[in-house]
């Protein structure tokens, strides 16, 4: 063998040692397609939660209750001088009561998070968790989402609604001037943990 077949010949075990110590493990991505998007599906991965949640809530109550008691009591007591003394006595109680209630709540929150999947379940759920914060002019909002999404639910821009998240837990938190100036003072908090 000459010298230059000798340098082909390891030129290319280099390159198949090479090749085969890059390349790719096909049962990574075996759940991937090249010709579908991208979804999230293991651990690490991020998905966009689309945050539209509007509850509403309504409860009347009425209660009316009345009670009325008459006790009468007559007689006639007679002296023995012909003129008879007439006694009666009349007794009655009444009770009525009367109480109204009403609440009503209304509740509505938009947003968009990225969150990340922390774990895939036995059955293919994905458990995630998003945090994101936001500060303007002192005013810091934050909106956490914690819950399990089936893979089926995420759209095919990886993407996918609050509301079709399980066991969702959705927090929208602000601190700053703003919710300082709407809670009430020191003397207030005071008064009302005494009464």
């Amino acid at each position: 063998m000459t010298d230059r077949v000798q340098k082909i010949c390891w030129s290319m075990m280099l390159m198949l040692i090479i090749h085969v110590g890059t390349a790719q493990d096909l049962r990574t991505n075996v759940s991937r397609s090249l010709f579908s998007d991208q979804k999230a599906g293991s651990v690490g991965d991020a998905v966009t939660i689309l945050i539209v949640e509007t509850s509403s809530a309504s409860n009347d109550a009425k209660t009316l209750s009345g009670r009325s008691d008459d006790l009468s009591l007559g007689g006639n007591l007679n002296t023995g001088s012909g003129s008879g003394t007439d006694v009666s006595l009349n007794l009655g109680t009444k009770r009525a009561f009367k109480g109204e209630g009403a609440t009503q709540t209304r509740g509505s929150v938009r947003g968009k998070l990225s969150a990340q999947v922390d774990s895939v379940l036995a059955n293919g759920n994905l458990v995630i968790t998003g945090n994101r914060s936001i500060t303007v002019n002192g005013e810091e909002q934050t909106i956490s989402v914690r819950g399990i999404v089936r893979p089926s639910d995420i759209h095919a821009d990886n993407s996918v609604y609050s509301f079709n998240i399980a066991e969702a837990v959705i927090v929208v938190r602000g601190d700053g001037i703003v919710s300082e100036a709407q809670g009430p003072g020191l003397l207030t908090k005071f008064l009302h943990f005494l009464f």
